[in-house]
């Protein structure tokens, strides 16, 4: 391994919060840099504080009338019907004080990410607050006021020129970033998600592949409710690695919610901590193998904040870091945060094979979402590949 990666995190990033009740807790944060910590699995030097950015640093990607509701709203100056035209204001995302600044801290610490990559700094970088993949141009929405992804995505093709693959594997349609740039075949988006039938945004179907130059280059694979790990792996270790060959990216962002674990108490996917070591461990290859090593790793969805997504994304960093961590958690670390938490917090980093029980459909499940992996992936790298020859 070249340089050590980094992790961008501070307490400040705690200022981007909905209400002590609402899902998105930040605290998920601390409790994750704690356990990786003192699970020996992190360096001090390798923790960064964060950079905001300006408010011009948004406006690629942003319209200017919603970061001003955004400004705005933060200051307490907007009507409720008015927070509403801009996605603001509901039980998702309610408006809050400072919120323009926090949200200029969350999409400037992405912006910092890339940045250290490219200046060689690290080649692997994990924003652990970033990946607040709902943001649109024109709304905020679903708990996301900006979108930082595709702040920093547009950064990279301003100033590098480059192709930039986006591989989503939250429980929930990685909709803002695909709309973004949904005409543009220098993004590939890859989205692996819980069936939106069922779950908010309730886009991501088969059939949205991009549209004018960019068709082809936005890839869904929709899950059906109760996916387990067998299936979940199988469809993202077929599909992934074929389309990044074809497209050939200078650089790899994964948005690495961890939602879709069966523990979560917001969606209806079924998977353990074994496929969240192998979502970063095909992503670290493919990182190398394409893309000189660069890859932003972002946090994004997860609300077990005690049970799952502290595990979830000390195997991300783990894997970042060529490290197998321990099986058991420290002690210290139980005896800090039981207290706060009102559920019993694991004692050891994986969930036990026989923890969850198998789904009675489990066969009628895989035999969907394997249609879903055709569908989605037939023809998908010949017209990748046609469309990016020189």
């Amino acid at each position: 391994m070249g340089r050590p990666p980094l992790l961008i995190y501070s307490p400040d990033f705690h200022a981007y919060r909905f209400g002590p009740e609402h899902p998105f807790n930040p605290l998920r944060l601390e409790v994750t840099v704690d356990l990786l910590c003192r699970c020996g699995l992190i360096a001090p030097e390798q923790i960064v504080p964060p950079d905001d950015c300006s408010w011009e640093e948004l406006r690629p990607v942003h319209s200017e009338a919603l970061l001003d509701a955004i400004k705005r709203a933060g200051e307490g100056t907007l009507l409720p019907e008015q927070l509403r035209l801009y996605g603001l204001g509901d039980e998702d995302t309610p408006a809050f004080p400072g919120m323009g600044d926090a949200s200029r801290l969350v999409a400037g610490a992405t912006l910092q990410g890339v940045r250290l990559i490219m200046d060689g700094r690290a080649d692997h970088v994990f924003q652990i607050a970033g990946g607040l993949h709902h943001g649109h141009r024109n709304r905020a929405s679903g708990f996301c006021i900006v979108n930082d992804a595709a702040v920093a995505i547009a950064y990279l093709q301003r100033r590098y020129g480059m192709r930039v693959a986006y591989i989503d594997t939250d429980a929930h349609h990685g909709d803002g970033v695909q709309s973004i740039f949904y005409d543009d075949p220098t993004v590939l988006t890859i989205s692996l998600h819980e069936t939106g039938r069922y779950l908010f945004p309730g886009t991501g179907n088969v059939e949205e592949r991009g549209r004018f130059d960019g068709y082809g280059f936005s890839v869904n694979l929709p899950l059906e409710a109760y996916t387990e790990d067998d299936s979940f792996i199988e469809l993202y270790e077929s599909a992934i690695e074929p389309l990044i060959a074809a497209f050939e990216p200078d650089l790899l962002i994964t948005q690495n919610g961890c939602d879709a674990h069966y523990l979560d108490p917001l969606t209806h996917l079924a998977l353990t901590t074994r496929s969240f070591e192998a979502i970063p461990r095909l992503a670290h290859r493919l990182a190398h193998t394409y893309c000189q090593g660069r890859w932003l790793a972002l946090g994004g969805g997860g609300y077990d904040h005690w049970r799952v997504v502290p595990r979830a994304w000390s195997l991300l960093w783990a894997e970042m870091n060529d490290q197998r961590p321990a099986e058991e958690i420290p002690q210290d670390w139980l005896t800090r945060w039981q207290s706060q938490s009102p559920v019993s917090l694991p004692s050891r980093m994986r969930d036990a094979h026989d923890e969850y029980p198998p789904i009675p459909r489990r066969a009628i499940i895989e035999d969907k979402n394997r249609v879903t992996l055709q569908r989605a992936t037939r023809d998908a790298v010949d017209q990748i590949r046609a469309r990016i020859a020189p």
